[in-house]
């Protein structure tokens, strides 16, 4: 008896579109098969319309579907009489009909299957109804010696059939469509770090003012913190760092971008946050992207500032040609540095 199987993952099932829910619909489809030797085959009965039936037979011992196969051996009506005609009938059903398919052979001498026959679709069966062949095999074929058809004068018939039963719907979600990625809240989360000095380990002092920091951080996006907490200097022992010459304002800025990856004040500092890049503590603050919020105002004599990943643009009020007035990408490791003075611009 065929067992159900397992649906397969909707992701299987086809290379298109994913839908949010499905189904999975099994026709259940009950096999089994019978062999039937009728011994001394040339002694049956000569008259056309003669009938000889096997035992009954069933898919297994708890199946309520009784069959049984039917042979006329010399045909069923006048147009079959040179023929054998051969039958599958339903003897015995609980139910009101059923459908099944057949295929009907002939075993060899060698054991081998040979003459099949099958309907092409799955017949509609009531009790006591019979589907097959009226003119399943010549009899002088089947006769002839030299076809190997009866050995020893024994005709053996194989029978397979396919019942229809039931079909089973397996419904469900696709999972994958229900889980959503949140977005990447990393940047935020150790902004936030910054900001409320939690879980803090060094002081940066600047200008007076101290300033709680995280040395896993700032060796990570920096260099030069990198070599100081590394080696055996004396702000790695104290876990202090002095910082001069860099306003407060400016330095938390440069801060917010070594946490966070964006600079949200650049076009209100950008001229102080260039000076502040040549001091020897705040250089190289990591070679990624300013993520800048408005445009950057143009004056006589301010400097451009290189942006990682932002290719040319023009500052604001500058000729596109100029090759001083443009955003340049930032050759690591230094994250701001003086390409060159903007000349002043001429209405």
């Amino acid at each position: 008896m065929s067992r159900v199987p397992s649906p397969p993952p909707p992701a299987e099932m086809s290379s298109g579109p994913v839908a949010e829910s499905w189904c999975y619909t099994q026709i259940k489809v009950v096999k089994f098969s019978y062999m039937w030797t009728i011994n001394n085959f040339s002694f049956c009965r000569e008259e056309m319309g003669e009938v000889i039936k096997s035992s009954t037979f069933s898919s297994g011992a708890n199946d309520k579907l009784k069959w049984c196969l039917r042979v006329n051996p010399k045909g069923l009506d006048e147009e079959s009489k040179d023929y054998l005609s051969l039958y599958l009938l339903l003897v015995s059903c609980p139910k009101a009909e059923v459908r099944a398919k057949f295929k009907f052979s002939i075993l060899n001498a060698k054991g081998e299957e040979t003459k099949a026959m099958e309907s092409q679709r799955a017949y509609r069966f009531v009790q006591g109804k019979d589907w097959g062949f009226k003119k399943f095999i010549r009899r002088d074929f089947l006769l002839d010696e030299a076809n190997g058809l009866l050995p020893d004068d024994k005709l053996t018939l194989f029978c397979e059939v396919s019942v229809v039963q039931d079909s089973v719907n397996i419904s469900g979600q696709n999972t994958m469509n229900m889980v959503k990625v949140p977005d990447c809240r990393l940047a935020d989360e150790l902004g936030g770090l910054w900001e409320n000095s939690r879980f803090t380990d060094c002081s940066l002092c600047v200008a007076g003012q101290e300033f709680q920091a995280h040395k896993a951080i700032l060796a990570a996006r920096s260099p030069v913190f990198s070599a100081m907490f590394e080696h055996e200097m004396e702000e790695s022992k104290k876990n202090r760092v002095e910082i001069n010459d860099v306003e407060p304002e400016v330095f938390k800025e440069m801060m917010c971008f070594i946490y966070t990856d964006k600079a949200p004040n650049l076009d209100k500092m950008a001229d102080d946050l260039l000076a502040a890049a040549d001091k020897p503590c705040c250089r190289s603050y990591g070679d990624g992207g300013l993520e800048v919020h408005g445009g950057i105002p143009s004056s006589p004599g301010s400097r451009s500032l290189p942006l990682a990943g932002l290719g040319p643009v023009p500052l604001p009020g500058t000729a596109p040609e100029t090759p001083q007035t443009v955003l340049t990408h930032i050759p690591p490791p230094t994250l701001l540095a003086r390409t060159g003075e903007i000349p002043p611009h001429h209405n």
